[in-house]
């Protein structure tokens, strides 16, 4: 893979003015006032999205021309010139060469380092963060560099999607999610503040860990499922149309995050290599126990009472527990331990509109749905949806959806 291109050196920012409806009034009470985007991909545009609706003055810049286009174009703030901006009113002051409060890098993990070495040497900001998905990389590169550290707060926002790019940014991407602040002993406080007044306009919800100790647990929680994903989705490629044809909901809740971005991960994955390649080496070794312990049950002599090789077969079975156990302790949607919710089906037409009438009735019943799931009827202009609601409120929301007339199986 060719190394990707440096993002070019930003010019000097204006002053936090505001400039007519686009800049309202900033944030006094996080400090931030006025915030630097480099690179407007899915993280620094949805950023700039959620600095936006908080009145912060949001500047953009990236190397790709159509991708900060096009941010531009949804709102997310106005393009950082290297000298006064096109659209300025010419009745507000510009004084080239002040500093923005914060600069946020969203750039790949290889490049953060050299990035914010450029902003610095230029003054473009009193303090610097990034968005990287791994850690440690950024800041030794940084400390090489010879940036200065006092001023950067690394930080890392634990949400996404499946797709990429500023066409998929969203403002309230982060409502709600851990954005992990890995700051160092020579991280002033001043710095993390700035941050942590960032994370608080966008919604999210700070996480201080070490570097190290947050790539060891995004290896395990992120990237080594994003590649345990692709592996299976992998198989999927050459296989047969009608093996295809019975795919369920099973196999693309599995593969859903496989379609992700190739080269963004690639980028990822090397960044946080080592934490990664252990994570699959223990999947892979229990893969690797599963199939041997399904090849040893296959090869005996079923008989009506014994249909499998029960000591084999009890292997099989011990990893299947421990991913019970595994899954229940994935945090619920709002943080602390998971919960477990009832689970109503409901026999839902493939149509426009279909959906909002079932929540309508959810919201007569005063019930609050927690999570929903889709499942289209191959060939049918049907399917079923999983309504996940608190275990009180399944017979009542049952009761309802009957008396309106909906079918549950």
């Amino acid at each position: 893979m060719p190394p990707v291109p440096p993002v070019p050196p930003v010019p000097l920012p204006g002053p936090a003015d505001p400039l007519g409806p686009l800049h309202a009034r900033g944030d006094r009470v996080s400090g931030l006032q006025s915030v630097l985007i480099v690179g407007t991909g899915l993280i620094g545009t949805s950023v700039a999205l959620a600095l936006r609706e908080q009145g912060v003055t949001v500047y953009l810049t990236d190397r790709d021309a159509a991708a900060l286009r096009l941010a531009r174009e949804l709102g997310a703030g106005i393009e950082w010139h290297p000298g006064r901006p096109a659209d300025l009113d010419p009745d507000v002051p510009w004084h080239p060469g002040r500093p923005v409060d914060l600069a946020v890098v969203a750039v790949p993990p290889q490049l953060v380092a050299e990035q914010i070495a450029q902003l610095q040497r230029a003054g473009a900001a009193r303090f610097y963060t990034d968005v990287a998905s791994v850690k440690a990389l950024p800041l030794r590169r940084a400390e090489e560099l010879g940036c200065d550290l006092s001023t950067y707060a690394a930080g890392h926002p634990l949400a996404g999607r499946e797709r990429s790019g500023p066409a998929a940014a969203r403002a309230d991407l982060f409502l709600g999610r851990p954005w992990a602040l890995c700051p160092t002993d020579r991280t002033s406080p001043e710095a993390v503040e700035i941050v942590r007044g960032l994370v608080k306009l966008c919604g999210g919800e700070v996480v201080e860990v070490d570097a190290d100790q947050h790539d060891e647990a995004v290896a395990l929680v992120s990237h080594a499922p994003h590649v345990a994903a692709s592996a299976v989705a992998a198989r999927l490629a050459d296989a047969p149309a009608a093996a295809l044809g019975l795919a369920g909901q099973g196999v693309r809740d599995v593969t859903r995050i496989a379609a992700g971005d190739p080269g963004l991960w690639t980028g990822i994955l090397s960044g946080n290599a080592l934490p990664v390649a252990d994570v699959l080496e223990a999947v892979a070794a229990d893969l690797a126990a599963a199939a041997a312990s399904l090849r040893a049950a296959a090869g005996g002599a079923p008989s009506e009472t014994a249909p499998w090789d029960g000591e084999a077969m009890g292997r099989v079975t011990d990893l299947l527990r421990r991913g019970v156990a595994g899954t229940g302790r994935i945090p619920g949607k709002h943080g602390g331990p998971a919960r477990t919710y009832a689970v109503v089906q409901v026999i839902i037409g493939d149509r426009p509109g279909e959906l909002a009438r079932l929540f309508q009735v959810a919201e007569e019943s005063g019930v609050n749905i927690e999570d929903v799931r889709l499942e289209h009827a191959p060939g049918l202009p049907l399917g079923a949806a999983d309504l996940f609601v608190q275990p009180e409120a399944a017979g009542p929301l049952s009761q309802a959806l009957r008396a309106h007339g909906w079918h549950l199986p």
